[in-house]
């Protein structure tokens, strides 16, 4: 009978208008600051998702800028490489080793007749991205393996050949050309047998393996052994802001195209954020709202709680009935708001993945525990409030 006394003046304080205006605000801050938490889940995979990583742009390759003043000075030096390695963009370095020696290499088909200087580097082979048997050599190899940019090969194809009447070669046909690879030192010229044993879009230059390298500058080198010019580092997030304000820093330049996405992320980053902040502070003003439509709505049966109460009814069980009968209204607002994200993910994980970017079809864990959260934050701050009334009425 209390119970269903309490409901009738509980009904009659509430106001049906209240209520839903109350409910609404509730519900749209409640969306706005889990999407919030959901976006920032999203961010987060995009950038350092194994499923996003690139192993093409995570690969850069840094020089120094050529300006008119570095002209002659673009060698690296070992405190410059250290400092690059120590920084936390930077998870591994490797050292372009440049060939000392004079190269031409030449056809041996007069059916694809070429004569061309040029010059190896070598890179340790964990920032290679060919995979291949063939890739080693020693003194009593019969050729010498290269790894060639697809780059070079387009640009035979589609500039060189056809302005020559040339014929195309397609990459299968390159690895089983031979090579005649001229090696010229002090003691004359060298010959001896190249092939191509792959091609590469990570590195725009012609590789051959470190064993030879180190091998051909020992025999064949002029000078010293020299600082490198060129380093290439693997990195998990090429677009970060951090890495392109240090390349400018200290005179250095890569690959523009694949740093270009740093100033976005710049304007990325700061809207996740704003809509962030926005959803906490719209979360704040609906707990304000609800928090005085539960005083308004205690407030208008004060007398009536005053008089029960008087009448010998328990303060406990008062308390009890008033928190089922504002709280799981919230319960329900999150179970929604939760059930329409996850709505929401599970379309845009399937919109874009058309564009091989994937994100998961699920919520992410940190947007339900913000939610269990949130839902302790109400309980706590609705009992604070009923118990606050209470004893108000009491007195």
């Amino acid at each position: 009978m209390l119970n269903d006394l309490l409901k009738k003046l509980i009904k009659t304080g509430t106001g049906r208008f209240r209520f839903i205006m109350a409910t609404a605000g509730m519900s749209v801050a409640m969306l706005l600051i889990l999407l919030s938490m959901q976006l920032q889940s999203n961010y987060q995979e995009l950038l350092y998702g194994k499923t996003n990583q690139d192993s093409i742009a995570n690969f850069l390759l840094i020089n120094k800028v050529v300006t008119n003043e570095t002209i002659g000075a673009t060698s690296l030096s070992e405190d410059e490489i250290s400092d690059l390695k120590k920084q936390p963009f930077v998870e591994a370095i490797g050292v372009l080793t440049p060939s000392r020696f004079k190269i031409s290499a030449q056809s041996v088909s007069n059916q694809i007749p070429f004569y061309t200087d040029l010059f190896f580097e070598s890179v340790p082979d964990a920032f290679l991205d060919i995979q291949t048997k063939d890739w080693n050599w020693n003194e009593q190899s019969n050729f010498i393996p290269m790894i060639i940019p697809n780059s070079f090969l387009d640009m035979y194809n589609f500039g060189f050949a056809t302005s020559r009447s040339l014929p195309q070669l397609s990459q299968d046909l390159v690895k089983n050309l031979p090579i005649q690879i001229n090696i010229r030192s002090a003691d004359g010229r060298v010959d001896y047998y190249g092939k191509v044993v792959g091609f590469s879009d990570r590195i725009s230059s012609i590789l051959v393996p470190q064993s030879f390298m180190d091998w051909a500058n020992a025999k064949y080198g002029e000078g010293s052994t020299g600082l490198p010019s060129r380093v290439v580092i693997k990195t998990n997030d090429p677009g970060n802001p951090r890495l392109t304000d240090y390349l400018q820093a200290h005179g250095l330049t890569t690959d523009k195209d694949k740093t270009r996405f740093s100033k976005y992320r710049e304007v990325i980053s700061v809207v996740v954020n704003i809509s962030w902040i926005t959803g906490a502070i719209l979360f704040l003003f609906a707990l304000l709202v609800f928090t005085l439509f539960i005083q308004l709505t205690i407030a208008s049966c004060k007398d009536e709680i005053h008089l029960l109460l008087t009448l010998g009814a328990s303060p406990k069980q008062l308390r009890q009935f008033l928190m089922r009968h504002f709280f799981p209204v919230n319960f329900i607002i999150i179970a929604l708001a939760l059930i329409l994200l996850s709505l929401i993910q599970y379309f845009a994980a399937n919109a874009i993945s058309v564009q091989h970017i994937y994100i998961s079809h699920f919520i992410s864990i940190y947007t339900i525990l913000a939610a269990l959260l949130l839902l302790i934050i109400l309980w706590f701050v609705n009992s604070q409030q009923i118990n606050q009334h209470l004893r108000s009425g009491m007195g």
